[in-house]
């Protein structure tokens, strides 16, 4: 005997993998849009809060590091450099680990006699020891910058984001669509907004490093973006021709179809990046990779969150503006209500009124009936298949009546698929 049972149906992760997940991503776009607004204006208090720690490559200032050495520590090095400059600095925290591990002071900009004054002061009070061991005031190393030329960083940073943000909007506007592009440059300033506030909670200080990074997981979330809208453009390019699905379920069924592409490769972006960030911050303490690694996990979530649940309803709702996109979801609402009806539009059976006999002389009428011999009409009634008349006629002529399937709206050019 033959295996009857029915097949195992197909488990969650398959689907997923198969582009069957069926999740109503477009369907529920308003909820995310809340969410997404909530986030936002969360992320901009934030930022009008607490503001940013701007290192000295923007803001301008001086550096000074020394090793911990002869009993160091970060308030006592503090302590001794305010004294001696008059000055309270601004952060003063250890970086790196084992023998490269110094203790780095940043404060305002501060003039030569400054400068000299805190660097005698700390060699008295700690005495480090330079590279060979020995005691000497070059172990204390000190950097200045300008304000003019943090200003001018600034000002490149604004400059470069304004012409990487142009070019991703040129390029899918040619690639794709103009709506593609909108929606693609909005949901990559929403990433920018996010991971900005997100720094400016954590307290973690901005530096040129934070910049790359940035623009790193912006050029991400944009790949993740262009991979989704890629497939919505292949599934909706014949969309208004046909009523057997409105766009936005094309859009949702694309972004269903590549969920676990972007699943899949944000994971393997963030395990790197977490391991980056805890070597970092607990292992080796250093301040350019711990800035670097928190952007870039930060972006890299935001931007794949955005791709999948804020990138494509926002095309939708874009479309939804457009006279021919809502004519035609009217149109494929009709379509399926006729259709689910039964009413005129679902195909039906048209009877030919043709007879057919093989006794006694029949005679066809114009309005389908058969005249015998007897001058008696009978009818012919519709059927489903041929059949045999058996009625008041001789049982040795037998009459048949011929149907014939149409589609009265054939003509049209209506597809009439109710849920297609």
């Amino acid at each position: 005997m033959g295996d009857t049972s029915a097949p195992k149906p197909a488990g969650f992760m398959e689907r997923m993998y198969n582009g069957e997940g069926g999740f109503r991503i477009v369907d529920t776009r308003r909820r995310w849009y809340w969410i997404y607004a909530l986030v936002t204006v969360a992320c901009i208090l934030i930022i009008a809060i607490k503001g940013f720690t701007l290192g000295i490559d923007f803001e301008g200032g001086t550096k000074m590091t020394m090793p911990p050495s002869n009993g160091a520590t970060e308030s006592s090095v503090s302590e001794t450099f305010e004294d001696a400059t008059g000055l309270a600095p601004q952060s003063t925290q250890t970086v790196g680990s084992g023998d490269s591990r110094v203790i780095e002071i940043t404060a305002e900009r501060l003039t030569d006699d400054q400068i000299r004054d805190a660097r005698v002061a700390l060699f008295d009070e700690f005495a480090p020891e330079d590279n060979s061991g020995t005691a000497s005031p070059d172990a204390i190393n000190d950097s200045t910058v300008s304000e003019s030329w943090g200003a001018s960083i600034t000002q490149r940073m604004l400059l470069g984001m304004v012409i990487f943000l142009a070019v991703v909007f040129v390029y899918i506007s040619v690639r794709l669509e103009r709506d593609m592009a909108i929606s693609a440059v909005v949901s990559l300033l929403l990433d920018g907004i996010v991971v900005a506030g997100v720094y400016s909670l954590v307290g973690f200080e901005v530096s040129p490093a934070t910049v790359i990074g940035l623009l790193t997981i912006l050029a991400y979330s944009l790949y993740d973006t262009v991979i989704v809208f890629d497939k919505v453009h292949e599934n909706t390019q014949d969309v208004l021709s046909s009523t057997r699905s409105t766009y936005g379920e094309q859009v949702n069924l694309a972004t269903n179809q590549t969920i676990m592409r972007s699943l899949n490769t944000s994971l393997f972006s963030v395990i790197p990046i977490a391991a980056l960030l805890v070597v970092a911050v607990w292992l080796m303490g250093v301040g350019t990779l711990k800035d670097l690694a928190l952007v870039q996990l930060v972006g890299v979530i935001a931007g794949t969150i955005s791709s999948i649940y804020f990138s494509a309803p926002l095309l939708v709702t874009l479309k939804s503006f457009q006279k021919r996109y809502r004519q035609h979801d009217e149109k494929v609402a009709r379509a399926r209500e006729l259709g689910v009806s039964g009413g005129p539009a679902a195909p039906t059976e048209e009877t030919v009124p043709v007879t057919v006999t093989t006794g006694p002389a029949t005679t066809l009428t114009t309005d389908g009936t058969a005249d015998d011999e007897a001058g008696q009409p009978e009818s012919t009634e519709a059927t489903d298949s041929f059949s045999a008349d058996t009625g008041s006629q001789d049982q040795d002529a037998p009459q048949r009546t011929i149907s014939r399937p149409t589609n009265p709206d054939r003509e049209s050019g209506r597809s009439w698929r109710p849920g297609m």
